[in-house]
């Protein structure tokens, strides 16, 4: 079996996700199409140089409905006879695209691909898709569905992770994220924004808010608390399934969550022929993928279960990994994650995460492979994973090990 090397990893800035935002005016497509010239150029691209452009993102509606994959290769200066695969795994569609290459390359299918994917969240709605698990009602009542702030809240009372426990994760974020940035540890992968006329758009993550401390943060109301105990009355769908809770805690708040941006990432993976071919030097090697279905209403436990069956089927322990990048989609996930397996938080999100700079839904799963990449590098490190929980009760993970 071939091996899948990352050569190269590049993403957006990722802009404010509302219309004073400074990518509000780009559209899915043609943010996608920035990110893939700027793969094609840095690596000396020509021709039919890969696979297929595999491009994930969670909302496919509107503008970033009809493959968007295949409409980003012809909006940018690739090759037409490259094609494109749109996916969706919600959260991990970024992660499912790079995964999916990697594992097509493994299998011989192919020795090159560019992999990632988009979310324009200030542009096409978040379940501006109407998905069947929450509009269908024979689904729903099924599966207890209630939103993902609904399960956040259910992780952290199930667990028993505090408001100032989730708290201080969203403080230690944005302190995280700000260090990163004024250390310049995101150069090698952000690319700038421009228009049409070649004016700078955007060139550095314009959601932090790096003044974030827990006085602020303890001024902020529950965003959930009303849609759980009032209406639509959600807490007594989940304590219908979880009766021994007795009460849902609500601790998660726009501080402590993910934020909603606009932003885009791609990853270039190939086989060691690719990599000769084009005179290009692998940065790391996909060591593993892995994927798994968990309980759909609690929903955001994913990552643990994921990180175990990676491991077994690896053959590593957690001890093997050197860094970790697990997706602050809510401030209990992270907790849950690291009170599950032990590990020190000194290893988890160096340079912050999704709730300091957002989380672009199709995208992020990209950005943390890209992430984790460059902190291997840069902190001289061998071996990272990075996982994300998703929507209606999933995880996945990557393995990356430098070479």
């Amino acid at each position: 079996m071939a091996e899948a090397y990352i050569y190269d990893a590049v993403r957006s800035p990722r802009g404010k996700g509302r219309k004073d935002g400074s990518l509000h005016e780009v559209t899915a497509a043609r943010l996608s199409a920035n990110i893939l010239n700027a793969i094609k150029d840095r690596n000396g691209l020509e021709g039919h140089a890969v696979e297929d452009v595999i491009w994930g993102n969670a909302t496919q509606v509107m503008e970033q409905g009809g493959c968007l994959a295949r409409t980003a290769v012809l909006a940018s200066e690739l090759d037409q006879r490259i094609p494109g695969l749109s996916i969706n795994r919600f959260c991990a569609s970024g992660m499912e695209a790079v995964n999916l290459a990697a594992n097509q390359i493994k299998g011989g299918a192919g020795d090159g691909y560019i992999a990632g994917g988009v979310e324009m969240m200030g542009r096409v709605a978040m379940g501006s898709d109407g998905a069947a698990i929450a509009v269908d009602p024979s689904i729903a009542m099924d599966t207890y569905f209630v939103p993902q702030g609904i399960s956040a809240d259910i992780i952290a009372t199930e667990y028993g992770f505090t408001r100032e426990q989730a708290d201080a994760l969203g403080v230690e974020s944005q302190r995280r994220a700000k260090a990163a940035w004024d250390d310049n540890r995101f150069a090698k992968s952000i690319i700038t924004i421009r228009d049409q006329n070649g004016l700078e758009i955007l060139s550095h993550d314009e959601y932090m808010r790096p003044q974030t401390d827990m006085q602020s943060l303890g001024g902020l109301n529950p965003a959930f608390q009303a849609m759980g105990e009032v209406m639509p009355g959600f807490d007594k769908v989940a304590l219908m399934k979880y009766p021994h809770l007795e009460k849902i805690n609500h601790i998660h708040h726009a501080g402590n969550s993910s934020g909603i941006v606009d932003g885009s990432a791609a990853v270039l993976i190939g086989s060691k022929e690719f990599g000769e071919a084009h005179g290009l030097k692998p940065r790391a090697r996909i060591r593993a993928t892995a994927k798994i279905g968990t309980d759909p209403t609690i929903m955001l436990t994913g990552p643990v279960p994921v990180t175990e069956h990676i491991m077994k089927q690896s053959g590593m322990s957690i001890s093997d990994i050197d860094l970790f990048e697990v997706n602050e989609a809510f401030a209990s996930v992270v907790l849950r994650f690291m009170q599950a397996f032990d590990v020190d938080d000194s290893k988890v999100n160096v340079n912050g995460g999704s709730i300091a700079m957002g989380h672009p839904l199709g995208a992020t799963g990209a950005i943390i492979i890209g992430t984790l990449l460059d902190e291997l590098e840069r902190a001289d490190k061998e071996v990272g994973l990075a996982t994300l929980c998703v929507a209606s009760g999933m995880g996945a993970a990557t393995i990356i090990e430098r070479v």
